[in-house]
C-alpha cells in the first residue's frame, strides 16, 4: 500500500511539473488572423501653450507601446488599425492657495490629447475620444525644473489608456 501511495504521489508530481500554465497580462484582444498592421500617425501639437519636446515624446511613446505589446506591423498608412489625433492642451493652473500669503502653493500641469481610432476590420469599434492627464507640483518649483518628469508620467498614463481602449480588454 505504501508503495502504491508513493507511486501515485510521484506520478502527480511528474504530471504537475510537466504541465505549465502561461499567463500574459497585456490583455490584448487582437484577432491576429484578421488584424495584421497598425498605422499610428504623428500627433501634432495644437495646444495654445506649446512645449516643443511634448509632441516628439508622445509620438515616440504611442508607437512604442504598440510595438512592444503587440505583434502588429507598424505601417505608414492604410493599417488594419488606424490611430491619429492631436495634442489639444498643455496648460498650467494654480490649485491650492496658501493661507499665509494668499499665493498658490500648488500648480497643476495638464495635457489633453484628442484621438481618432479606426478599426478597418470592424468599424463598430471606431471612436473619437479625448484623454487627459495632470500632475500637481509645488509652486515654489519652476515648471522648467519639473516638466520633463511630469510629462513622462502623463504620457505613459495617456498612452496606456489609449492602448487599453483600442486593443486591450480591460
Amino acid at each position: 500500500m505504501k508503495r502504491i501511495t508513493t507511486l501515485i504521489i510521484f506520478a502527480m508530481v511528474l504530471i504537475c511539473t510537466g504541465c505549465t500554465i502561461s499567463y500574459k497580462f497585456n490583455g490584448t484582444i487582437i484577432d491576429y488572423s484578421k488584424v495584421h498592421s497598425i498605422s499610428v500617425h504623428d500627433f501634432p501639437n495644437r495646444a495654445a501653450m506649446v512645449y516643443a519636446p511634448l509632441a516628439i515624446k508622445f509620438n515616440e511613446e504611442i508607437k512604442d507601446i504598440y510595438t512592444r505589446q503587440t505583434r502588429l506591423n507598424m505601417v505608414r498608412q492604410d493599417g488594419d488599425l488606424d490611430l491619429e489625433g492631436e495634442i489639444t492642451g498643455y496648460d498650467i493652473s494654480p490649485q491650492a492657495i496658501s493661507s499665509t500669503d494668499g499665493m498658490a502653493s500648488e500648480t497643476r500641469l495638464t495635457i489633453r490629447i484628442n484621438v481618432r481610432y479606426v478599426n478597418n476590420t470592424d468599424h463598430e469599434e471606431d471612436f473619437e475620444r479625448s484623454y487627459t492627464a495632470y500632475r500637481n507640483f509645488d509652486s515654489s518649483k519652476m515648471l522648467t525644473d519639473v516638466q520633463d518628469q511630469l510629462i513622462e508620467e502623463m504620457i505613459k498614463e495617456i498612452t496606456e489608456n489609449i492602448y487599453n481602449d483600442t486593443v486591450a480588454n480591460w
